[in-house]
C-alpha cells in the first residue's frame, strides 16, 4: 500500500530523530523533559492509588516508571546514542 509505512521504517525514523536531538546538543533539555514526565507519572500513580479503586498493579507500574524516568534519563540518552 502506498500510504502505509512499515514498522521498520517508522522505527528507523524515530531513531533518526532521536540521534538528531542527541547530536544537536539538546541532551539536557530532553533529560529534563524525561524527569518532568517521570514526576507526573509518580504523581499520577499516587493519585490513582489513593482515589481510584483499581488493581494495585496500575499505580505501582506508574510509580516505578516515574522513578526510572527521574533517576536515569542520561542512561536512556546514552542508549539512544549507541543504537
Amino acid at each position: 500500500m502506498a500510504g502505509v509505512v512499515s514498522r521498520r521504517n517508522a522505527m528507523d525514523e524515530i531513531l533518526d530523530v532521536a540521534e538528531l536531538v542527541v547530536d544537536s546538543g539538546f541532551e539536557e533539555a530532553i533529560a529534563w523533559l524525561f524527569r518532568i514526565v517521570g514526576i507526573l507519572c509518580i504523581l499520577a500513580g499516587i493519585g490513582i492509588w489513593l482515589f481510584v479503586d483499581v488493581t494495585i498493579l496500575v499505580p505501582i507500574g506508574l510509580i516505578v516508571l516515574g522513578l526510572l524516568l527521574v533517576a536515569i534519563p542520561q542512561v536512556l540518552l546514552l542508549l539512544l546514542e549507541l543504537t
